[in-house]
């Protein structure tokens, strides 16, 4: 036998399992990256996939209950088989040792009394999980799983090693996860999408023109990438405007631009209004087949109704009246503004998005693409399951706040006489303190809290931008959850940690000085005449470059530095030597007006406490605009229907003004920078002008800030 796969994935379970059974193997790293491993049989048959590889493994290996002793052992390791996927997700790796751990306490092995295909899963997860569970192990926090984890090396020595040593080495498995651009995530991510065909896989990013992309957005744009990389598919782009009094040009114009920034690379640009014609025809052959029908009954009356399981009036009309109030309906009539187009599916089905659902609703507000062409909409249930099928999407992906509308969707497109189209689901992101409804975010927009769509405190994929966020960070933020069905609520955190990794080996490296009570530091053995030193931007990044640094006998240092130093203390100014200061000077409150010094320059730069940073008093300095932001809301966690104005955060952004070195000038918007012992920041308004402060918006590291700080 032969088994054929990428070289940056190999499936390590099924290499494991055919060692410890003594299975002959010959591994061939031939496939491309994405594709799903192959087994290649004596006969000529092949078997494609890595957990149906390893069911077969299990089925042929000469091992007494590898693949289970009965149907019930066997369906057990089958569900093993799909939980061992938690052990590639960087989220829920922890919780999954947690629970194998809990269920070790009373368990040899996973299942019955003897090794499984099920134990060599698990085990090459931890295996692969490399130095994560190497700490883990060590830790001793999880010691039924460690006991059980070592039983299974020191039995199969003589072939794990060789197979670790192989496959797995100190650092982990070769990650899957990974862009054109170079990103990489710190986890390793591999999902497979259910009867995805290799070079058959179409997806669809579908957002509304109503808002901007925000970063739960980009979870499912960037999981549709992921997916159509690895099948070698393609994704499409498609507009759901459907809702002509939420929706705009604007959005449109920006949400491709978000699209750009995120790096997806789609083969199309379609709008479900491209479809109009087609989905009337649709509903009015719903009509006549008696699978729909026109109902005027109010729609509180409805929503009660839909509630309780109870039929419209309007239910069993004839196919002659139903298709007269549709062209009332179509012609936008006093009669026909009282209407919907209902689905005729299971008004007593305990599922409630089966109880008739509206197909098409009466609106005479003009479209942003089509003008006043029609007086009615399809809804998005509608809508959805027919643009899908007649686009010939294979996977449609969506977050599990709609998981009870699957049964829906596939009802509908059976009625419509489509094939199945694949619904994949996968967990909404939601992040602490942070709203992601576009009517709530369009609530700050009109009310003036923030100053549009792409403000820096905005979740949009603009407005962490302009934060200072990189998409590179973003993009593996995203990843390493993979494609988890669990709800979870992210920490910003987590996300601005992975961003101060990747902006502080390259970032430049400047000196800025508070405003506020600046205090003068006199050399009085300095330089009368100022000069000039070329200093790198960054000393372990040439590709920073060289700035200019004046040096003088005055100097600007801030105030909480002059107050912490004491007369005859010896200082180190950073970039030129030491010092120490002779004199302090107070006003009649006690506040440091002036320090007097001499230069100590042959000094040990490491037997100094204090590290300062400082401006030489120059007409060159550059007035800068210092912007810290909080949280626009103050709960952690809002309830999906809990009104969150009372928790409007009052206070979120606050601005600090400060004096930069001269070279600052120089930067443009979008630049990252690192002012020294200040912190990470993004040139949002470069210089134009003397009088004109430069705006710098300070990045998070990821250390942990409360609201109302």
């Amino acid at each position: 036998m032969e088994l054929l796969f990428p070289a940056d994935s190999p499936p390590l379970h099924v290499i494991a399992a055919t060692k410890i059974s003594g299975i002959s193997l010959v591994t061939k790293p031939t496939l491309d990256s994405g594709s799903p491993p192959t087994l290649a049989l004596a006969s000529g048959q092949r078997l494609h996939g890595a957990l149906v590889i390893l069911r077969y493994i299990g089925r042929i290996a000469n091992l007494p209950g590898f693949y289970g002793r009965d149907a019930y052992e066997s369906s057990q390791i089958d569900q093993w088989l799909d939980y061992a996927l938690l052990f590639g997700s960087g989220s829920e790796f922890e919780g999954a040792c947690r629970f194998v751990d809990e269920y070790l306490l009373q368990n040899t092995f996973l299942v019955g009394n003897s090794l499984s295909i099920a134990d060599v899963a698990v085990w090459t997860g931890l295996a692969g999980a490399g130095t994560r569970w190497d700490s883990l192990r060590k830790s001793k926090k999880y010691q039924n799983l460690v006991r059980w984890f070592n039983s299974i090396s020191t039995e199969y020595d003589a072939v794990l090693s060789e197979f670790v040593a192989t496959y797995v080495g100190k650092k982990g498995p070769a990650k899957a996860a990974s862009l054109e651009n170079g990103v990489h995530a710190n986890e390793t991510f591999e999902v497979d999408l259910p009867h995805a065909v290799v070079g058959k896989v179409k997806l669809r990013f579908a957002p509304e023109p109503s808002g901007y992309l925000h970063i739960g957005h980009a979870k499912a744009a960037l999981l549709n990438q992921y997916f159509a990389e690895r099948y070698k598919g393609e994704v499409i782009i498609r507009f759901d405007d459907t809702n002509p009094d939420k929706e705009s040009n604007e959005f449109v114009d920006n949400l491709l631009i978000d699209i750009a920034t995120l790096g997806i690379r789609y083969t199309a640009v379609t709008y479900t209004s491209d479809y109009f014609p087609q989905l009337m025809e649709m509903a009015e052959k719903l009509i006549r087949e008696g699978k729909a029908y026109v109902d005027d009954t109010p729609r509180e009356k409805m929503k009660v109704e839909r509630m309780d399981g109870i039929e419209s009036k309007s239910r069993n009309n004839s196919v002659e009246e139903n298709l007269k109030l549709w062209k009332e309906m179509i012609n936008g009539s006093p009669r026909g503004l009282m209407c919907c187009v209902r689905g005729k599916l299971d008004m007593h089905n305990p599922n409630k998005t089966l109880r008739d659902p509206v197909y098409y609703r009466c609106n005479l507000t003009p479209h942003h693409r089509i003008g006043s062409k029609y007086k009615l909409y399809p809804t998005y249930d509608f809508c959805c399951p027919f643009v899908d099928a007649f686009e010939g999407i294979t996977h449609a992906l969506r977050s599990s706040e709609y998981h009870d509308r699957n049964e829906q969707y596939y009802r509908i497109q059976t009625d419509m006489g489509f094939r199945k189209v694949h619904l994949y689901e996968f967990s909404r992101l939601n992040m602490v303190y942070t709203l992601l409804s576009k009517r709530k975010l369009l609530w700050f927009v009109l009310n003036g809290i923030v100053d549009s769509w792409d403000d820096a405190r905005f979740p949009t994929v603009q407005g962490i931008v302009r934060r200072g966020l990189k998409i590179e960070a973003l993009i593996q933020f995203i990843l390493e959850q993979g494609a988890s069905k669990n709800l979870n609520l992210m920490e910003w955190d987590k996300l601005w940690a992975i961003n101060k990794k990747i902006i502080d080996p390259v970032c430049p490296r400047y000196t800025a000085v508070i405003e506020e009570k600046r205090v003068s530091l006199i050399l009085t053995d300095g330089p009368k005449v100022p000069f000039v030193r070329i200093l790198a931007k960054h000393k372990k990044f040439e590709g920073a470059g060289e700035k200019a640094v004046t040096y003088s006998n005055k100097l600007w240092i801030d105030y909480a530095d002059a107050e912490s130093i004491s007369v005859n203390e010896e200082v180190t100014l950073k970039d030129w030597g030491n010092a120490i200061v002779k004199e302090i000077k107070k006003d009649e409150n006690g506040i440091v007006t002036e320090l007097v010094g001499v230069l100590h320059l042959e000094g040990n730069v490491k037997n100094t406490k204090l590290k300062l940073t400082w401006l030489a008093d120059s007409s060159e300095l550059v007035k800068l605009s210092l912007v810290d932001f909080d949280y626009l809301i103050t709960k952690k966690k809002l309830d999906e229907d809990e009104d969150f104005v009372p928790f409007v955060n009052p206070c979120t952004r606050t601005e600090t003004l400060a004096v930069g070195e001269s070279d600052m000038r120089n930067l443009n918007r979008g630049d990252v920078i690192q002012l020294e012992r200040k912190g990470y920041y993004r040139c949002d308004a470069p210089f134009i002008r003397p009088s004109k402060p430069v705006v710098l918006y300070a990045i998070p590291d990821g250390k942990h800030q409360t609201v109302g700080k």
